[in-house]
């Protein structure tokens, strides 16, 4: 292997104390820098090491190193700016399946995490690789190295042997490895983002004395907040910005900067960035737009070199208003209010609004990050501090694209067990990505690959930013509803039912209340009341009333939360006033738990917290849509919290091994990959123990006689499908002819299909005639950005133009899998409809892990579809389907890297 082509396979990722490195093969050219390791190494690392004191032992592991890779040996180097600090590599000896392996770390960089990453990346070539195991001959006293070990999360076994220990890691991944790798990954990135969200000082290169300049209203934004640092201003042609001294270059400041904000134009961003890794600023924001993509590799290669992490480019800056940081590096045209809400966006228009919004709610941020083309830092960093940063109590999303989507939801399922995550569900529209054109299974949309993201994740995902705003306020000032059970009062019968609609359009109910509770409220409320809910309480009802009716109803136990509408009619019911006083002075939701909301329809504002006597708030919104909408929101969130997580199912019978080679077979045959043929599909379902119809693959007439004479049901039916590379959409070719019965229907069927598929035809496939059942589809779609999904929703010739399908993310968990057979309207089906018997739902489900394990076993896998799947009291039949296999092999999404 060549330097350049080592290069070539190079990947950054961050070091405990939030540093970068590099990681890429070791190639000839390193033998000095290996050399020198071993070199500068203590005589107790060296024994460690080696289990001697001998500079001739470091020269022959630097020669074996650097040599090029053979059979099981493969090694690693981990590289700080221009210096060598670790080495790993591993070599099989004797059994394939198992590989020795050794590691070296430069004594200044001990318990930075460097031996741990490099493990992490060689764990993970092994196992493409086919290695199962790692073993290690450690002395008994390198109790360093027993951490690492011991750390790292996988199963670790040990053999004692008088100074010596055999250590044995067995590297099959499992929640306990990924758990520690989430915990390593968290403290690398909150580490890596203190200089850039807590700096101590910042420069900002480009501030302008041109008024308007983006640079020089960041310099007065920064002013304006009263940063607590030191303040630089980078302008070769002024000796000071808005008073802040200014100095021609980066190199020229009198004391380093932690964050370098860059407003210059593009061509000189890379440059820029250089210099401030050579002056070892630590954090970048660029907010420069237009930059190509030549630029923007040179602008992350200069972050990766020097050890900077990075916002943007094409950003609208980033803010944190924590004490005693109160930073706004942004160009907003107002410093935004101190709070509790994480924002991230991409688009600085909707990071403007979003800012304005949760000021004018009074919620306010904790910290802002634009992200821009997100050629650094993500959402998934950004998940991760506010998670540790003490202060975030709600985050706010706006995500254009996912880089590793995987990461990401994971990321986020954890996160948001501890506060509601939101999003705008942006890009829904046909201008995204367009679904393979195949077949049913490739039905998977942007909507519905996103949409399987935020369900499994726990992400409260909203079409507005309006509807953001408005889920927001109700989530930062309510209790979450234990249920989707919302009583309605108004003091007028006409707003009281335009409530009730709303409530219903958002999938909420309005229960008829008990007889006992209508009677508690008729005899509260004033003459001509009603109370069967929407409670209409005239618009006589006092002030004292109407709050005593909110707080009977909130106590009740009969529903789950209380929306109050109400609107001005008469002089002495001003409508604000009395909406503060009767329903937040006996403060309902604060005794019961159950959230109450306020829609007073002569506001003018979209939605507003009104503060209550006890420093709590109220939700109120201009009209009951946006009221409903957000109850909705928060009625998903307490469910999805009351889930349980679940865990991956396994399920028996699997022959993964098997799949691959059979995969890789055809892939070896066919380059560009494409369809399997029915004897393919079937043998690779028969891998995954999927239950299928049986059939027989007949190459003429003759052979699809004597295949239906065996196969004949009870009643004696068979099908003909034909076969070819053609045929994917069957029923436009009508291409299937069912219920043949004797030898004289099958002949005259064969002949039917052979004159007029002609050499689009290339054998037939014979099946008995299906039991009759409920018919459904299940599939896979590997999706290039958030990679496998498992499909499952009504089946059968009306499949596509219904369109009623539902996805989740592969791997599925068990509850993921119950989640996908009821989210699909079909769902109802599945409990028998009009005299048809119920599905057998436990072989459903356990269709659907099948199909999960198959996605995440082979990535090849571009389409897999069941259709139909013919559902019966008795278990579940797979009568078509259809497998597409690509050349491509999936990253492991879960290791530690930089974009």
């Amino acid at each position: 292997m060549t330097h350049t082509a080592s290069r070539t396979q190079e990947v950054c990722a961050l070091l405990a104390d939030g540093s970068t490195v590099r990681l890429r093969p070791a190639c000839p050219q390193d033998r000095g820098q290996v050399l020198r390791l071993y070199e500068e190494m203590s005589a107790d690392n060296l024994r460690s090491r080696f289990f001697v004191v001998s500079r001739r032992s470091g020269e022959r592991a630097a020669d074996r190193l650097c040599a090029p890779p053979g059979p099981g040996h493969r090694t690693l180097v981990a590289v700080h700016g221009d210096r060598l600090i670790g080495t790993a590599e591993y070599e099989a000896i004797g059994d394939p399946a198992s590989a020795e392996i050794a590691l070296a770390v430069a004594d200044d960089f001990h318990q930075r995490g460097v031996g741990t990453l490099l493990l992490e990346h060689l764990v993970h070539i092994a196992r493409e690789n086919g290695i199962a195991a790692f073993t290690a001959d450690v002395l008994a006293d390198n109790h360093l190295i027993h951490k690492v070990f011991t750390d790292l999360g996988l199963r670790v076994t040990r053999q004692y042997d008088g100074t010596t220990v055999r250590s044995i890691i067995r590297l099959a991944p499992d929640e306990r490895y990924l758990s520690a790798l989430d915990t390593r990954g968290r403290t690398a990135d909150t580490a890596s983002l203190e200089p850039l969200l807590r700096p101590r000082s910042i420069a900002v290169i480009g501030a302008g004395t041109r008024p308007g300049s983006v640079g020089r209203a960041i310099l007065h934004n920064l002013r304006e907040a009263h940063f607590a640092g030191l303040l630089h201003a980078v302008n070769p042609h002024a000796h000071a910005v808005l008073r802040v001294p200014a100095y021609p270059s980066i190199v020229d400041l009198p004391h380093r900067p932690d964050l370098a904000v860059i407003a210059i134009p593009a061509a000189g961003v890379p440059e820029a960035a250089v210099q401030c890794g050579r002056a070892g600023v630590r954090a970048l924001v660029v907010v420069t737009s237009g930059l190509d993509e030549g630029q923007s590799t040179e602008l992350t290669a200069a972050c990766r070199r020097w050890d900077m992490r990075m916002v943007g480019p094409n950003c609208l800056g980033i803010a944190n208003t924590e004490e005693p940081v109160r930073m706004d590096a942004t160009f907003a045209v107002t410093n935004p209010l101190p709070g509790t809400a994480g924002v991230a966006v991409q688009s600085g228009g909707v990071g403007i609004a979003l800012l304005d919004g949760l000021s004018r709610l009074g919620i306010g941020i904790s910290s802002f990050v634009s992200l821009g083309d997100k050629r650094d830092v993500s959402s998934n960093d950004l998940l991760q501090w506010w998670e540790c940063d003490g202060r975030t109590d709600l985050a706010l999303l706006h995500l254009e694209s996912f880089g590793n989507p995987r990461a990401f939801s994971r990321t986020a399922r954890r996160v948001a067990r501890g506060m509601p995550l939101l999003t705008v569900d942006a890009g829904r529209s046909a201008a995204g990505r367009r679904a393979a054109a195949s077949h049913t299974a490739a039905a998977a949309t942007p909507t519905m690959t996103r949409g399987a993201l935020f369900t499994q994740a726990g992400i409260t995902a909203t079409r507005t930013l309006g509807e953001l705003l408005d889920t927001a306020a109700l989530l930062h000032s309510q209790p979450l509803p234990a249920g989707t059970r919302v009583a309605v009062v108004s003091n007028a019968g006409g707003a009281g039912v335009l409530a009730a609609d709303a409530c219903a359009d958002a999938g909420l109910t309005v229960p008829e209340l008990p007889s006992d509770l209508v009677g508690e409220l008729l005899a509260m409320l004033p003459g001509g009341a009603g109370a069967g809910n929407p409670v209409d309480t005239t618009p006589t009802v006092s002030v004292e009333t109407l709050s005593g009716c909110v707080d009977r109803l909130a106590q009740s136990g009969a529903v789950d939360g209380v929306l109050v509408a109400l609107v001005p009619t008469a002089p002495a019911m001003a409508v604000g006033t009395t909406l503060v006083t009767a329903l937040t002075t006996g403060a309902p939701a604060a005794r019961t738990g159950r959230p109450v909301v306020a829609v007073l329809l002569d506001q003018a504002e979209r939605v507003r917290l009104l503060p209550t006597e006890d420093g709590r708030t109220v939700p109120s919104y201009g009209e009951p849509q946006s009221a409903a909408r957000a109850l909705h929101h928060a009625a998903e969130r307490a469910r999805w919290l009351a889930r349980p997580q679940g865990s991956v199912v396994e399920p028996a019978g699997i022959d993964s091994e098997g799949a691959r080679a059979l995969a890789e077979a055809f892939l070896a045959r066919e380059p560009a990959g494409g369809w399997l043929d029915a004897r393919a599909t079937d043998e690779l379902f028969a891998r995954y123990d999927i239950p299928r119809l049986r059939q027989v693959c007949a190459a003429n007439e003759q052979e699809a006689v004597g295949a239906a004479a065996r196969l004949a049901g009870a009643d004696g039916g068979v099908v003909l499908k034909a076969q070819g590379p053609e045929l994917v959409h069957k029923s436009e070719w009508g291409a299937v002819l069912l219920d043949l019965h004797g030898e004289q229907q099958v002949r005259a069927a064969h002949r039917d299909l052979t004159a007029r598929l002609g050499v689009a035809m290339s054998e037939v496939v014979v099946q008995p005639m299906a039991a009759p059942g409920t018919e459904l589809l299940a599939g896979v779609i590997q999706d290039d950005v958030f990679g496998a999904l498992v499909l499952f929703g009504l089946g059968g010739t009306t499949s596509d133009l219904l369109a009623d399908h539902a996805a989740r993310l592969a791997p599925l968990t068990d509850t993921d899998i119950r989640e996908l057979l009821t989210a699909p309207r079909c769902a109802a089906l599945l409990d028998g409809y009009r005299g048809s018997g119920p599905a057998d739902v436990g072989a459903l489900e356990d269709l659907l892990a099948r199909l999960s394990r198959m996605a995440d076993d082979l990535p090849e896998v571009a389409e897999a579809e069941c259709n139909p799947v013919i559902a019966r009291p008795d278990g579940i039949t797979v009568v078509d389907a259809r497998v597409r296999l690509l050349p491509r092999r999936a990253p492991d999404p879960y290791l530690r890297r930089l974009p």
